[in-house]
């Protein structure tokens, strides 16, 4: 049996620096992973019962890793059954609390408190962290579980939470929120009684979640008004579930094919998952076709600008953005990318400009709609204009999905470019290096 741990401040320093010499098309095929955002929830799931879960296509990341820790300092039992097969067991939970070195570093503690609540009747769970893009605050969670009856106590750093048992609730979200749905899924499935929650995210990767809780005995429907129900079970048993590709990575590696003017296959890529992310890569010049594992990418026309706003499921998801707008510095004329999910996502945008892209950033809000950031003093909107030659650069990534981004606009740069804060890249996306060297990338890494 391995038991994962995770020494003390996990994200603090970085793995590798790379170094990336642009300009070479990129050719060949890669596996997609497991969904970080999938799997990381699933593993909280197994909180849920006493038995045995074993989860397939696990990514082997550092995010993954954490979460791990965690369940372990909890008391679950973790072992790998191969490369990407993990069980997690739980027959009791010792601790109802997690150190304080996980406060700050992630979101997954938040998502503890119905687990835990219903094995234990309480806990103390840090509060949230991750990449710096924008505030991301917890209180339609808290709203949520309140209304379900748990008696919550918010301190600076951390949340208390005790209950005797959770009992159904109708919850209507102000906004469709990927964490808050999670969290009140969590919740409800042992809750005694229906718990309805109105204006609920149906991401991909809610869907996956939804389906390994169903496995396990859980009573879910999803209505097309985005009302998820839930009937309260009382028990639930061990599951064994294969976590669906991580979209995002597959839509990263689809710009890097079109922004370097190659092609690249993606295994376990599904199009039902990247409707609208297809739809404007043809629109910008790229485009796609199913082969018997996946989808293969490639550009078919010179590439012309766009206009992207970004939106819960099935919009355009917040996380393609960075890639497609690096891509974007490559396509003739002047693009708009709205943000509207989280209001401080265009900080990395600096760096692009130092390698030579032309990036304004506004306040005002240029999609189809007001955004909820309208009138507040949110640089929200990119203005992209190109093509621009970019060249070289020592890039600092900021973020998780800047990460991919910096990378990318490394490949199609004149130069070589060196990247620190790969930690970060790292944190979500598997073996980044050994996959953009399959595709003939020109990367080599550094030990630090």
């Amino acid at each position: 049996m391995t038991i994962v741990s995770v020494l003390e401040q996990p994200m603090a320093k970085d793995r590798h620096t790379y170094s990336i010499t642009g300009g070479v098309p990129l050719e060949g095929s890669i596996t997609a992973s497991g969904a970080k955002n999938a799997v990381t929830k699933q593993l909280v799931a197994g909180l849920l019962t006493d038995q045995p879960c074993v989860l397939h296509k696990v990514p082997r990341i550092v995010e993954v890793d954490l979460v791990l820790g965690m369940l372990a300092e909890l008391g679950t039992e973790v072992t790998w059954l191969g490369e990407h097969s993990v069980r997690v067991h739980t027959p009791e939970v010792r601790e109802t609390s997690l150190s304080a070195m996980y406060s700050g570093v992630n979101r997954i503690p938040i998502l503890m408190m119905g687990p835990l609540l219903h094995r234990r009747g309480e806990t103390i769970v840090p509060l949230p962290g991750g990449c710096t893009i924008g505030k991301r605050p917890i209180d339609f969670h808290l709203e949520g579980l309140r209304q379900m009856g748990a008696d919550i106590a918010e301190h600076p750093t951390s949340v208390k939470v005790h209950v005797d048992r959770l009992a159904g609730a109708h919850i209507d979200l102000p906004f469709p929120s990927v964490g808050a749905t999670e969290n009140l899924l969590l919740a409800a499935v042992r809750a005694f009684g229906t718990t309805v929650i109105s204006n609920a995210a149906v991401e991909p990767e809610i869907v996956d979640l939804i389906l390994m809780l169903q496995k396990m005995g859980a009573l879910i429907t999803i209505d097309t008004d985005r009302t998820i129900t839930v009937e309260g079970v009382r028990e639930l048993r061990g599951v064994e579930h294969t976590t669906i590709a991580d979209r995002i990575e597959i839509a990263s590696f689809a710009a890097a094919a079109i922004a370097t003017d190659g092609r690249i296959e993606v295994r376990g890529a599904r199009q039902e998952h990247l409707v609208t992310y297809l739809n404007t890569l043809r629109h910008i010049g790229g485009d796609f076709a199913e082969t018997r594992d996946g989808l293969e990418f490639w550009r078919a026309r010179p590439l012309t600008a766009t206009d992207v706003e970004t939106g819960v499921h099935p919009g355009f998801m917040t996380d393609w953005q960075q890639p497609l707008t690096v891509l974007l510095t490559q396509a003739t004329g002047t693009s708009v990318v709205h943000e509207t999910i989280y209001e401080d996502r265009f900080g990395y945008t600096e760096q692009l400009s130092a390698m030579g892209a032309s990036v304004e950033l506004t306040t005002r809000c240029l999609g189809a709609v007001a955004c909820r950031f309208h009138g507040r003093d949110f640089q929200h909107t990119a203005k992209i204009s190109g093509p621009r030659r970019l060249h070289g650069a020592d890039l600092v990534i900021p973020d998780l999905r800047a990460g991919f981004g910096y990378v990318l606009a490394a490949l199609v740069a004149d130069g070589t470019s060196t990247i620190t804060g790969t930690r970060y890249l790292e944190r979500g996306y598997e073996q980044p290096v050994a996959k953009l060297a399959a595709v003939g990338a020109h990367i080599t890494t550094q030990s630090v």
